[in-house]
Formats: C-alpha cells, structure tokens, sequence
C-alpha cells in the first residue's frame, strides 16, 4: 500500500533508537525525510549513515530535549533544511522511576519537563508548517497512562497528559486540517525494555510471566509493529482518523486476562 509519504518531512524525537528507529525506518521505507532528534548523537550518525546506505534521506539534530527553547531551533533548523514540516512524531522520554513515597517534588517536576514538555513545545513551534501542510501529529505515550505501574508517578503523569493533549489538539486543530492521534504501546522489547528488566530479580521468569499475560500469541509487540502503526496515522490513509488512542499492545491492556 503507498502511504503517499514520499518526500515528506517528519519530525521524530527520540528517533534513534528503539521505537523511534523503527518509526524512522518505516519512514524511510515509504519514502519519506525522517528528521531524527535527541540526544544519543552517536546512535543518530550510524542510524543516518544506514540509511544513507540505503538511498535514503534523512537529517539528524542532537539536542537536549525539555531545556529552554531548544524546540524552536529544531524548528528553524527543519525548515531552513527542508522548507516545509509535514508532520510530528512525539515520541521521546524515559520510564524514570520517579515514585511517590520514594521521589521528591523537585524529582517529579524535572520528570514531567523531561517526559511531558517538549511535546507541546515541538508542537507549537511547528504549528505554522503543519498548518500549511495539514500535516499530522501522532504522540507516543504508555500503558501506564491508563493502567498505572507504581513507582513513577512522573512518567505517569506525563503519558497520561500525553493522550489528553491528543484530544485537545485534535478539536483545536481540527478546523486547520491537522490531525492529532496517539499510539499506547504496552509490553514492547526496546533496549531500555531489555534494561529494565535486567535489574529484576530472575529476568527470563519475569519476562514469561508478562508474555503468558499478552492475549495475541503471548509475545512482546515489536518495535516495527508501533512503526508501521504510527507511519499510518501520519499518512492519508488514515485521513479522517483524529483525537484516538490507539493501543498497539496484542490486546494487553483491555483483553480479559483469563483467555487461554
């Protein structure tokens, strides 16, 4: 199926790795200009070097997300480049473990600016070029937006502010053309995935004890499988799709667990 993404300009934070790359790679895939933004430099020069391999285009900015208005000049930058932003991809942040009893305010504050902030800032500053692009907008946020985890009330409080921003941008925007959706990932293999659960107690027992929970096959939904569903959402196929949450997780959030 062509998405009709050739040539367009997408913004993707935190696009170098896990499910930013395959966001990227999908991108690319379909013809499209990913603009891959964050701050693991070295990851983004051998992403971008791949894919120059490959005859595609791509163009890397490597900043710190969430400080002053580092989002503006990501914006300028895009343009200056390109000429034009055809979409958005929110995607950037890390499951910080910043609890409640064990955090701190000023924790939970730098939290919320490192997971939460610079997705309304990005939109923002873009918002003149989509606008001329009726681009889209899709914003990732977690599970635990809507499940909760325990222990990182910061990051929870980010994805969920994350999907109702999704709906507020969607009736703002809506009479410009923009759409907004937003993809939830639940259980997915990403290298900070992988991390996580390293620090547990016996890592393969806890990690079959969460794919015998997942409803479709009983596996972990791969990183690929919230690309294509994001590269989807920022294409005309998905033209009168705004304002939705869509749970890309094997039915992991809202299938009764007791299905065998």
């Amino acid at each position: 199926m062509d998405l009709h993404l050739k040539d367009k300009v997408v913004i993707v934070t935190g696009g170098a790795k896990g499910i930013g790359e395959a966001i990227v790679w999908n991108l690319v895939h379909e013809g499209a200009i990913p603009v891959i933004v964050g701050r693991a430099s070295s990851a983004s020069a051998s992403l971008k070097a791949q894919i120059d391999e490959q005859g595609g285009r791509s163009h890397v900015i490597n900043t710190e997300l969430g400080k002053g208005d580092v989002c503006e000049g990501i914006v300028k930058e895009v343009v200056q480049e390109f000429g034009r932003i055809d979409g958005v991809v929110n995607n950037a942040g890390v499951n910080d473990g910043v609890g409640l009893v064990n955090g701190s305010p000023d924790r939970f504050r730098e939290s919320v600016i490192f997971n939460l902030t610079h997705y309304y800032d990005l939109v923002h500053y873009a918002f003149p070029y989509l606008k001329e692009s009726k681009g889209s907008i899709v914003n990732v946020s977690s599970k635990t937006a809507v499940t909760g985890q325990g222990n990182t009330s910061g990051y929870a409080a980010s994805k969920g502010a994350q999907l109702a921003l999704t709906r507020e941008w969607a009736v703002e925007l809506a009479p410009f053309g923009i759409r907004v959706n937003a993809i939830v990932p639940a259980e997915v293999m990403t290298p900070q995935y992988e991390n996580w659960i390293k620090t547990l107690g016996n890592p393969e027992e806890v990690l079959a004890g969460i794919t015998s929970k997942i409803p479709l096959e009983k596996r972990m939904t791969t990183s690929d499988e919230i690309g294509a569903m994001t590269v989807f959402l920022l294409s005309e196929r998905s033209s009168h799709t705004t304002g939705q949450w869509l749970f890309v997780d094997g039915g992991y959030v809202h299938l009764d667990r007791a299905i065998s």
